[in-house]
């Protein structure tokens, strides 16, 4: 028992644990990103349909492939309606890189699989991360499976067409989380395949693998397709190549916007780390020259070259491309923590003490913490509270006036609860992920009960003018909240006539 106690392994899944799952329902859901994806979990759940991604009953939501939704919406089927459960797939990613990181450095550099485990779990960006809703931490822990799976294929000795398919099993989960950017490290795994020699024996290509990953990534995009025409055009033209090319999205593409965002994220991200990352970037042109001249010695160091492909090429992509943020980077934090540890090894550094990776834990403890209290706009939980304390009945239904739809409602209100975002004029939409999801002279026509409206409180005397000329009446509910104000509406007792719209205004 004492030797268990004493065990380096023991301890970091401990501390990983606590940092992973202290406090992790603290915080209400943050819109827009984590709203965005609970919600659409949230009506899978209500809908009974797990195959089509929807905001509203009527309106589907295209952005991303579904794996993310379906963990998001079986968590919360499982462990209940809260904040918690909706994060726990993010928290268990983590967790798993944690581990994946020590399996990955035991085979590359052996003796360093303690020190990239601790670097993983005690990094910024990985912890912080493990708390938020997003794709990204799906993404970090499939395609760090799939070079896992390579990794055992390559530095291992037994059964590698068996990881060879567990490589591609992981490339397919990867694409369903996030599409073609989920294969971004294909071209590394198949450039150190071309430069190592042994390729025969480990086959990367073998049919069983190709043949595994068709039958677990294309299904869902073949219904999809099939069901919704135009689809693959919109994924290919707005989601694939709008994305690389453009700045349609407004995410920093500017010239220079790699260096306004993934420097201060490789920096900062890193912590408390960041002086080993930067020992290793003064040493990277030492190793690299001697790899070019002596092909001997890159396989001699055949693990400090696939870490560095698997790190540089990728973000050499994430720079190129026009749509950049910092999460994006987050699977590249496996890399990170791999060649920190293998830095720390050939500096012959003594392990950090545990007394030091105590205290940066409380400090991120105390970070989580400060983030639950801190008081932003943003907090659907304060929303929630806030139209509880105004509306007369239970609500059913959030309706936002050409204003930000705050879709962590959804959860905070309960299961069925609808959150819409409706234009007070019909307007031209596009098919997928329109802005709106309807004029507001379509749901005034629904006449549903326990609707709360709300709109800017810049807005209201015109919105509520325009209602009044549709003959009902807006009726404010309690002072305005976050300059915003919330109102319901009921048909006034002298209605005018209005003409019908046209289906395509509907």
């Amino acid at each position: 028992m004492s030797r268990i106690l004493r065990s380096p392994a023991l301890w970091i899944a401990l501390l990983s644990a606590v940092l992973a799952l202290a406090f992790l329902g603290t915080r209400g859901i943050w819109d827009p990103d984590e709203g965005r994806y609970t919600n659409v979990a949230l009506n899978m759940l209500d809908s009974g349909d797990w195959l089509n991604p929807r905001r509203t009953h009527e309106v589907g939501h295209w952005t991303k492939p579904p794996l993310t939704y379906w963990t998001i919406a079986a968590s919360i089927g499982a462990f209940g309606t809260t904040a918690w459960a909706a994060r726990l797939p993010a928290a268990l990613s983590y967790l798993l890189c944690v581990w994946l990181a020590w399996r990955i450095a035991a085979r590359v550099a052996p003796g360093t699989q303690r020190m990239a485990a601790t670097v993983y779990a005690t990094m910024l960006l990985p912890f912080g991360a493990s708390q938020l809703i997003t794709t990204d931490y799906l993404l970090a822990a499939t395609d760090a499976v799939a070079v896992w799976a390579f990794v055992e294929a390559r530095f291992g000795a037994r059964h590698p067409h068996r990881w060879v398919a567990l490589m591609w099993l992981g490339f397919a989960l990867a694409f369903v989380t996030k599409g073609p950017a989920g294969l971004m490290p294909l071209p590394v795994v198949l450039l150190f395949d071309f430069l190592m020699p042994g390729r025969r024996e480990h086959r990367v290509l073998q049919w069983s693998g190709l043949l595994l990953f068709v039958l677990v990534a294309l299904p869902w995009y073949l219904a999809v397709f099939h069901g919704n025409p135009g689809l693959l055009s919109y994924f290919v033209g707005d989601e694939l190549v709008n994305r690389m090319t453009t700045d349609e999205f407004g995410r920093h593409g500017e010239w220079y916007g790699w260096i306004e965002i993934y420097v201060p994220t490789l920096l900062l991200g890193t912590l408390p780390w960041t002086p080993a990352v930067l020992r290793w970037a003064r040493r990277f042109p030492g190793l690299v020259r001697p790899w070019w001249k002596d092909p001997q010695r890159s396989q001699r160091d055949a693990g400090w070259l696939l870490m560095t492909l698997w790190l540089l090429l990728p973000l050499a992509v994430f720079c190129v491309a026009r749509s950049r943020m910092p999460l994006y980077l987050l699977p590249l934090f496996v890399p990170v923590a791999v060649i920190v540890a293998m830095q720390w090894q050939h500096e012959g550094r003594a392990p950090p003490r545990w007394r030091w990776l105590v205290a940066w834990g409380v400090l991120l403890l105390a970070l989580k913490l400060l983030a639950a209290a801190w008081p932003t706009h943003k907090n659907a939980a304060r929303w929630a509270d806030a139209i509880r304390e105004r509306a007369p009945s239970p609500v059913q239904e959030v309706v936002f006036v050409e204003d930000m739809a705050r879709y962590g409602l959804h959860l905070h209100l309960g299961r069925g609860t609808q959150i819409e975002k409706i234009s007070l004029q019909p307007t031209p939409q596009p098919r997928f992920n329109p802005s709106y999801d309807e004029p507001l002279a379509v749901e005034l026509d629904e006449h549903e009960n326990g609707v709360v409206w709300i709109c800017k409180q810049a807005d209201w005397p015109r919105v509520r003018s325009r209602i009044d000329a549709s003959g009902y009446r807006a009726i404010a509910l309690g002072a305005p909240y976050q300059r915003r104000v919330m109102f319901r509406v009921e048909p006034s007792r002298a209605a005018p006539q209005r003409a019908e719209l046209p289906d395509s205004a509907r």
